[in-house]
């Protein structure tokens, strides 16, 4: 059964008319839109600020375009900066890359994690960093006052504090912040659109590779994961375990002030509105699913086969209008390329996207 289109606030993180996402945020506008509706006036004052806050960042890039930082080829390079709870990008630069531990725990998180997910990614994939060609790992903590979001800006990471109330800091959890930069792979690579069914793909993608980077610096097995993004991020007084999760979508959160998880696992549920650009963090929720089952039924570490069959369709056969049924197409490929057809690894990805209705 189709979801209904649900009202906007008019507020968004994103705009349809972008090719490639300019402001990609992990925490979708159905979340904050609930709480600009069910939360106490603080809590709702939070939630309109982080609002304005990310469709200003939009205009913005739209009026100055992007700040290019410069490659360092082959090499690790993070650098960390403090905005002080301003909204001015980059900030003041308080960790750049082999000096010790700061004091502050969202510095030394935005490090440790973004090192992480370039060492997935270079080690696992062979991948140079972003864009392959060395890009430098620029993150700005601190971002404004009680920002209640951590976004990719197609150059950089930016981390808000959280309200403190839903939601903690964004930093801690490394799910997110690989999230977000995998954000920065896929607009190298596919550049898919941010709307519809391209989006959704763009957003799993994300997902995926989120959760393979947390799997990864936790030396965990499909069974041993708990395939949850944003682990740690909500505070203890909401009811939920995460923003999203692979295992069973649609289950994440279930709270008075956050609303319900709308996440549909199949393809029967698909989101059929326009808030949300057209359900991409919605409908993700399809494909994270997909990758899910297909990992659990190909075992081990799923960094190890599913996610190079997920890393190959997203560098070298997805384009940037892709929908679920090319990526459908496209991961059962290369995993026959990769592991034989017939074999193991390619019935488990045939069967996870039949069993979410992709395929039939």
């Amino acid at each position: 059964m189709a979801r209904n289109k649900k009202k906007s606030t008019g507020f968004n993180c994103e705009h349809p008319g972008y090719s490639r996402c300019p402001i990609c945020c992990i925490i979708p506008p159905h979340i904050l839109e609930n709480v600009a509706v069910n939360g106490n006036p603080e809590q709702r004052n939070w939630a309109f600020q982080t609002l304005n806050v990310s469709a200003q960042l939009r205009g913005r890039r739209n009026v100055i375009g992007s700040v290019s930082f410069a490659p360092s080829p082959g090499v690790k390079r993070r650098t960390i900066y403090d905005a002080k709870n301003s909204e001015n990008l980059p900030g003041t630069l308080v960790r750049g890359e082999g000096d010790p531990p700061s004091s502050d725990p969202a510095v030394n998180e935005a490090y440790d994690s973004a090192g992480a997910t370039y060492d997935l990614f270079h080690e696992i994939f062979d991948r140079n960093s972003i864009d392959d060609k060395g890009l430098r790992l620029d993150s700005t903590v601190h971002y404004g006052v009680k920002y209640d979001n951590a976004f990719w800006n197609g150059d950089q990471m930016v981390y808000g504090d959280g309200d403190g109330e839903l939601f903690q800091r964004f930093t801690k959890s490394i799910d997110v912040i690989a999230h977000e930069l995998t954000h920065g792979v896929t607009q190298y690579e596919a550049g898919l659109q941010y709307y519809g069914e391209p989006g959704a793909l763009n957003e799993s993608f994300s997902d995926v590779f989120g959760a393979l980077v947390k799997q990864k610096s936790k030396n965990q097995t499909v069974d041993q994961a708990d395939w949850i993004i944003g682990e740690g991020l909500l505070a203890p007084t909401v009811k939920g375990i995460g923003i999203r999760s692979l295992k069973a979508p649609g289950t994440a959160y279930d709270d008075p002030v956050m609303g319900k998880d709308p996440q549909p696992a199949l393809m029967k549920d698909k989101y059929t509105g326009t808030e949300d650009n057209a359900g991409v963090h919605i409908n993700s929720g399809i494909a994270n699913y997909a990758f899910y089952l297909a990992a659990m039924e190909i075992g081990g570490y799923a960094w190890e086969k599913s996610g190079k069959i997920w890393y190959i369709t997203l560098r070298d056969r997805l384009r940037a209008n892709a929908n679920f049924k090319a990526a459908a197409t496209a991961t059962i490929k290369v995993a026959s390329e990769l592991y034989g057809n017939d074999s193991k690894e390619q019935k488990a990805v045939q069967n996870a996207w039949q069993k979410v209705g992709v395929i039939k």
